[in-house]
């Protein structure tokens, strides 16, 4: 946990952590204390709340653009990561959260979410369909949280009750706030709806508050994921076919937000259309009310997606973000030392080349040079090496693998953890171990069931068929890795080998 607290606390966190062997059996007793009892201390309740900018670049007068970030006191983030933990034990023992619910979660993320959506929209393009995305937009989600409400779906949806649900009434109970910015300070206010962000329960109450949601998607004929209050929805269709179902569906979810307390920001709602650009172009499924939001590129968890899928615009992104953290970087070169400056450009470059890299499996090469060429040019920057001298030493020199094997190397890591069940069940669901009709002697080699695929720029850029295709290119001796550990290191190892001493 993060040795961050509020301006508020008596005692800063750092100096609590170096005295603790002191004074941990009275920590102790304050934290048994407020469980035995179900009552949270008031001044644990009391949040110091300092507004950051959403996005760099925002005009910070408007308050739209501010997150409220509360400050809470350490010794309340002590109790809340271990009521946190507690938590999370009985969800995941009851299987109470959303499958589809990729938010705040263990062996969940962005780039695990991204893949499963993806994956779906491939399928679909590559069987004939078009797919229609709804990307909801929902105002100030977690400021607008009914205590009551959360407390009605903890006990039905997540099964809390006695002396627990006691607790969180008493969580919920007298909470408030003031805003500090710089040296100046707003009164005391009450803060009777919402969950703190930057709380260590919020998060998790939030993704509780919302579980009714995934049971009103459930009822229609529409695919959807959830990352804590990012809410998509897709739906596939032929195109004559009626989108009644989507707009039956997104009337359902728009009700339910409202009787929730939830506000959909009809204005920042994006959709999108993907299919084959003729056939998008002259059959244009009938979007009604949704047609003055459709866009040709939306930005779905951080990454840039198009219509063509084609990654083009994220790539283009990740590009321009690169060169652009490239030359602040450069200003720094003569005062870091190789070592912190090659950790430097791991941070602000080789995070950016990295993140969420296994949707951009089957781009062009025209793309892949470009991701390439920001590598590259980290690398000459780091060593000093002149641009007449060829690229592939350096990188060998770095121990860093090229973009092309990176991709492929994140794939295969995606799918040792599905097979080892560290990944979330939908990703699970799409590989499977193949079984020959007779006994033969590839029945042991560990080899995944490939689906068919009828098109390369669709159907096989799928992680349910590219994944098994990887995989069962790789040594038997990689594939038996008995531990994640061991799996890096030998593929990397084979694909250093691959990539320099072919």
């Amino acid at each position: 946990m993060k040795l961050s607290g509020s301006p508020d606390d008596v005692v800063p966190p750092r100096l609590l952590k170096e005295v603790f062997p002191l004074i941990g059996q009275y920590v102790l007793d304050i934290i048994n204390g407020s469980l035995t009892s179900a009552v949270v201390p008031r001044d644990f309740k009391h949040a110091v709340v300092q507004p950051i900018l959403k996005k760099p670049g925002l005009d910070p007068a408007k308050f739209s653009n501010l997150r409220p970030i509360s400050k809470l006191p350490f010794l309340s983030k002590v109790l809340e990561k271990v009521v946190y933990e507690q938590l999370l034990i009985h969800l995941n023992d009851h299987q109470v959260m959303d499958m589809f619910q990729s938010g705040f979660r263990k062996q969940h993320g962005t780039e695990t979410a991204l893949v499963r959506v993806i994956n779906d929209i491939f399928l679909a393009l590559d069987s004939g369909f078009h797919v229609v995305m709804v990307l909801l937009d929902l105002s100030a989600a977690f400021d607008t949280v009914d205590h009551n409400i959360l407390i009605s779906t903890l006990r039905t949806w997540a099964g809390i009750s006695g002396s627990a649900l006691d607790w969180f009434r008493s969580y919920f109970h007298d909470r408030s706030l003031r805003v500090m910015l710089d040296d100046y300070s707003s009164e005391t206010l009450s803060l009777p709806w919402g969950v703190p962000q930057g709380s260590i329960l919020g998060p998790l109450l939030f993704c509780i508050y919302i579980l009714p949601l995934g049971a009103v998607l459930k009822q229609h004929a529409v695919s959807y994921h959830l990352y804590a209050d990012d809410c998509q929805i897709y739906f596939s269709l032929k195109p004559k076919d009626s989108t009644k179902p989507l707009f039956d569906c997104l009337h359902e979810v728009k009700q339910w937000l409202a009787d929730n307390f939830l506000h959909l920001n009809d204005s920042k709602t994006e959709v999108i259309v993907f299919g084959p650009t003729s056939v998008r172009a002259a059959q244009q499924p009938d979007l009604n009310y949704l047609s003055p939001n459709v866009t040709s590129v939306v930005s779905n968890l951080g990454v840039r997606i198009g219509s063509a899928l084609k990654m083009d615009a994220q790539v283009n992104s990740t590009v321009r973000s690169c060169f652009y953290h490239l030359r602040r970087i450069s200003k720094l070169k003569s005062i870091l030392s190789v070592r912190l400056l090659q950790s430097v450009i791991h941070a602000f470059i080789t995070s950016r080349l990295d993140y969420s890299n296994s949707c951009l499996y089957g781009i062009s090469g025209a793309a892949l040079s470009r991701l390439q060429l920001v590598q590259n040019s980290a690398a000459r920057f780091l060593t000093g090496v002149e641009r007449r001298h060829h690229i592939s030493p350096i990188l060998k020199m770095l121990h860093w693998l090229p973009v092309k094997f990176r991709i492929n190397y994140k794939i295969l890591l995606l799918t040792f953890k599905t097979l080892n069940g560290q990944a979330p069940p939908y990703l699970c669901d799409l590989l499977h171990y193949y079984h020959p009709p007779r006994a033969l002697r590839s029945e042991d080699q560990l080899l995944l069931a490939v689906p068919k695929a009828r098109l390369k720029t669709r159907g096989e850029r799928a992680f349910s068929v590219c994944a098994p295709k990887l995989w069962n290119s790789l040594p038997l001796q990689v594939r038996q890795a008995s531990s994640i550990a061991v799996f890096k290191s030998r593929l990397k190892t084979l694909y250093f080998t691959y990539a320099f001493d072919p």
